[in-house]
Protein backbone atom coordinates (compact mmCIF):
# COMPACT_ATOMS: atom_id res chain seq x y z
CA UNK A 1 0.00 0.00 0.00
CA UNK A 2 0.97 3.51 -0.50
CA UNK A 3 1.49 5.02 2.94
CA UNK A 4 0.48 8.56 2.69
CA UNK A 5 2.14 11.53 5.41
CA UNK A 6 0.10 14.70 5.80
CA UNK A 7 1.99 16.62 8.06
CA UNK A 8 -0.21 18.87 10.94
CA UNK A 9 0.67 20.88 13.32
CA UNK A 10 -0.73 22.96 16.68
CA UNK A 11 0.53 24.70 19.12
CA UNK A 12 -0.68 24.82 22.97
CA UNK A 13 0.18 26.70 26.07
CA UNK A 14 2.16 24.73 29.01
CA UNK A 15 3.66 25.57 32.45
CA UNK A 16 6.85 26.01 30.67
CA UNK A 17 5.74 28.01 27.82
CA UNK A 18 4.27 27.28 24.18
CA UNK A 19 5.22 24.10 22.62
CA UNK A 20 4.38 22.76 19.01
CA UNK A 21 2.93 19.23 18.32
CA UNK A 22 4.05 18.17 14.41
CA UNK A 23 4.08 15.38 12.64
CA UNK A 24 4.47 13.02 10.81
CA UNK A 25 8.05 14.42 10.89
CA UNK A 26 10.48 13.44 8.22
CA UNK A 27 14.03 12.38 9.18
CA UNK A 28 15.72 15.86 7.70
CA UNK A 29 13.62 17.56 10.27
CA UNK A 30 14.19 15.50 13.18
CA UNK A 31 18.03 16.05 12.14
CA UNK A 32 17.83 19.05 12.91
CA UNK A 33 16.55 18.63 16.46
CA UNK A 34 17.63 17.99 20.05
CA UNK A 35 16.34 15.27 22.06
CA UNK A 36 15.47 16.15 25.99
CA UNK A 37 18.03 14.46 28.18
CA UNK A 38 15.22 13.16 30.12
CA UNK A 39 13.80 10.92 27.74
CA UNK A 40 15.21 8.00 28.81
CA UNK A 41 12.50 5.62 29.14
CA UNK A 42 13.68 3.39 26.33
CA UNK A 43 17.18 4.15 25.47
CA UNK A 44 19.39 6.95 26.17
CA UNK A 45 18.14 10.21 24.47
CA UNK A 46 21.12 10.47 21.86
CA UNK A 47 20.47 6.94 21.08
CA UNK A 48 16.53 6.89 20.95
CA UNK A 49 16.90 10.29 18.36
CA UNK A 50 18.57 8.16 16.16
CA UNK A 51 16.42 5.22 16.39
CA UNK A 52 13.41 7.84 15.72
CA UNK A 53 15.47 9.37 12.47
CA UNK A 54 15.67 5.63 11.22
CA UNK A 55 11.72 5.18 11.68
CA UNK A 56 11.27 8.08 9.83
CA UNK A 57 12.71 6.77 6.86
CA UNK A 58 10.63 4.07 6.32
CA UNK A 59 8.10 3.75 4.17
CA UNK A 60 5.60 3.64 6.86
CA UNK A 61 7.11 5.18 9.69
CA UNK A 62 5.57 8.28 11.12
CA UNK A 63 6.78 10.11 14.41
CA UNK A 64 4.97 12.94 16.17
CA UNK A 65 7.09 15.07 18.41
CA UNK A 66 6.59 17.59 20.82
CA UNK A 67 8.81 20.80 20.85
CA UNK A 68 9.64 23.87 22.90
CA UNK A 69 12.01 25.25 20.48
CA UNK A 70 13.82 22.86 18.81
CA UNK A 71 13.85 20.71 22.00
CA UNK A 72 11.91 17.63 21.44
CA UNK A 73 10.07 16.88 25.00
CA UNK A 74 7.79 14.22 24.12
CA UNK A 75 7.24 11.43 20.94
CA UNK A 76 5.20 8.87 19.82
CA UNK A 77 5.86 6.50 16.55
CA UNK A 78 4.62 4.30 14.53
CA UNK A 79 5.64 1.35 12.16
CA UNK A 80 5.28 -2.05 11.59
CA UNK A 81 5.37 -4.68 14.26
CA UNK A 82 8.63 -6.08 15.14
CA UNK A 83 9.95 -8.79 12.96
CA UNK A 84 10.50 -10.61 16.58
CA UNK A 85 7.08 -10.29 17.85
CA UNK A 86 3.72 -12.54 16.92
CA UNK A 87 2.03 -9.25 15.04
CA UNK A 88 4.43 -9.16 12.33
CA UNK A 89 3.77 -12.94 11.32
CA UNK A 90 1.39 -11.92 9.12
CA UNK A 91 2.72 -8.94 6.67
CA UNK A 92 -0.79 -6.90 6.96
CA UNK A 93 -0.16 -3.98 4.70
CA UNK A 94 -2.31 -1.74 6.68
CA UNK A 95 -1.62 -3.39 10.14
CA UNK A 96 0.58 -0.62 12.00
CA UNK A 97 1.81 -0.31 15.66
CA UNK A 98 2.07 2.60 17.96
CA UNK A 99 5.50 1.09 19.17
CA UNK A 100 6.31 3.75 21.70
CA UNK A 101 5.40 6.96 23.52
CA UNK A 102 7.26 8.90 26.21
CA UNK A 103 6.35 12.18 27.71
CA UNK A 104 9.76 13.85 30.21
CA UNK A 105 8.29 14.09 33.41
CA UNK A 106 7.70 17.89 33.93
CA UNK A 107 5.51 17.97 30.73
CA UNK A 108 2.63 15.45 32.04
CA UNK A 109 -0.99 15.56 33.70
CA UNK A 110 -1.23 19.02 31.22
CA UNK A 111 -3.07 17.06 28.27
CA UNK A 112 0.41 17.49 25.97
CA UNK A 113 -0.21 13.44 25.58
CA UNK A 114 -3.45 13.50 24.69
CA UNK A 115 -2.63 16.32 21.89
CA UNK A 116 -0.01 13.86 20.63
CA UNK A 117 -2.30 11.45 19.82
CA UNK A 118 -5.28 13.85 18.48
CA UNK A 119 -2.13 15.37 15.83
CA UNK A 120 -1.41 11.55 14.85
CA UNK A 121 -4.57 10.52 14.05
CA UNK A 122 -5.63 13.86 12.29
CA UNK A 123 -4.65 12.67 8.57
CA UNK A 124 -7.65 10.93 6.75
CA UNK A 125 -5.66 8.60 5.62
CA UNK A 126 -4.99 7.04 9.42
CA UNK A 127 -8.65 5.78 8.46
CA UNK A 128 -6.47 2.84 6.08
CA UNK A 129 -4.79 1.72 9.18
CA UNK A 130 -5.72 -0.82 11.93
CA UNK A 131 -3.19 0.94 14.89
CA UNK A 132 -2.31 -1.17 17.35
CA UNK A 133 -0.38 -1.06 20.70
CA UNK A 134 0.68 -3.26 23.02
CA UNK A 135 1.37 -2.29 26.81
CA UNK A 136 3.62 -3.91 28.95
CA UNK A 137 3.93 -2.82 32.70
CA UNK A 138 7.79 -2.67 32.31
CA UNK A 139 7.94 0.26 30.29
CA UNK A 140 5.88 2.21 32.59
CA UNK A 141 7.76 4.26 34.76
CA UNK A 142 5.71 3.69 38.07
CA UNK A 143 8.88 5.19 40.11
CA UNK A 144 8.40 8.34 38.46
CA UNK A 145 4.35 8.84 38.45
CA UNK A 146 3.68 7.39 42.07
CA UNK A 147 1.20 4.90 40.54
CA UNK A 148 0.93 1.02 40.88
CA UNK A 149 0.28 -0.72 37.42
CA UNK A 150 -3.08 -0.83 37.94
CA UNK A 151 -3.41 2.83 38.41
CA UNK A 152 -1.12 3.38 35.13
CA UNK A 153 -2.74 1.10 33.39
CA UNK A 154 -6.12 2.63 33.53
CA UNK A 155 -4.04 6.16 32.69
CA UNK A 156 -2.70 4.30 29.21
CA UNK A 157 -6.48 3.15 28.85
CA UNK A 158 -7.97 6.30 29.48
CA UNK A 159 -5.17 8.07 27.11
CA UNK A 160 -5.50 5.45 24.18
CA UNK A 161 -9.53 5.77 24.38
CA UNK A 162 -9.17 9.13 23.47
CA UNK A 163 -8.44 8.57 19.67
CA UNK A 164 -10.43 5.02 19.17
CA UNK A 165 -7.95 2.10 20.78
CA UNK A 166 -10.19 -0.80 22.56
CA UNK A 167 -9.12 -3.58 24.57
CA UNK A 168 -8.56 -6.38 22.65
CA UNK A 169 -8.13 -10.11 24.19
CA UNK A 170 -5.10 -12.53 23.21
CA UNK A 171 -2.95 -15.63 24.02
CA UNK A 172 0.08 -13.85 23.10
CA UNK A 173 2.91 -15.34 26.19
CA UNK A 174 4.41 -11.70 26.30
CA UNK A 175 0.82 -9.99 27.25
CA UNK A 176 -0.35 -12.89 29.23
CA UNK A 177 2.77 -13.17 31.55
CA UNK A 178 1.46 -10.33 33.85
CA UNK A 179 -2.24 -9.43 34.46
CA UNK A 180 -1.80 -5.89 33.87
CA UNK A 181 -0.21 -5.75 29.86
CA UNK A 182 -2.64 -5.82 27.55
CA UNK A 183 -3.50 -5.41 23.61
CA UNK A 184 -5.53 -2.64 22.56
CA UNK A 185 -6.45 -1.16 18.84
CA UNK A 186 -7.57 1.51 16.70
CA UNK A 187 -9.59 0.47 13.60
CA UNK A 188 -9.87 2.87 10.84
CA UNK A 189 -13.46 3.35 9.89
CA UNK A 190 -12.11 2.14 6.06
CA UNK A 191 -10.66 -1.10 7.10
CA UNK A 192 -11.69 -4.29 5.44
CA UNK A 193 -12.87 -7.47 6.95
CA UNK A 194 -10.19 -9.39 5.72
CA UNK A 195 -7.47 -6.89 8.08
CA UNK A 196 -9.78 -7.95 11.01
CA UNK A 197 -10.12 -11.63 10.28
CA UNK A 198 -5.77 -11.79 9.96
CA UNK A 199 -6.09 -9.66 13.05
CA UNK A 200 -7.84 -12.05 15.18
CA UNK A 201 -5.56 -15.23 13.84
CA UNK A 202 -2.82 -13.44 15.15
CA UNK A 203 -4.50 -12.73 18.24
CA UNK A 204 -5.29 -16.25 19.08
CA UNK A 205 -2.76 -18.93 17.87
CA UNK A 206 -3.97 -21.39 20.62
CA UNK A 207 -7.25 -21.77 20.45
CA UNK A 208 -7.51 -25.28 21.56
CA UNK A 209 -6.81 -23.84 24.78
CA UNK A 210 -9.92 -22.48 24.81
Amino acid sequence: MKHIKTFYSEEMETRHGKVIIEGPVPPEQLEKYTFHDDLIAFRPPVQQHKALIEIAKLDEGRIIIIRNHNIVVGYVTYLYPDPLERWSEDKIDNMIELGAIEVIPSYRGCGVGKKLLKVSFMGDEMEDYLVITTEYYWHWDLKGTGLNVWEYRKMMERLMEFVGFTYYATDDPEITSHPANCLMARVGKRVQNDTLERFDRLRFKNRFMY
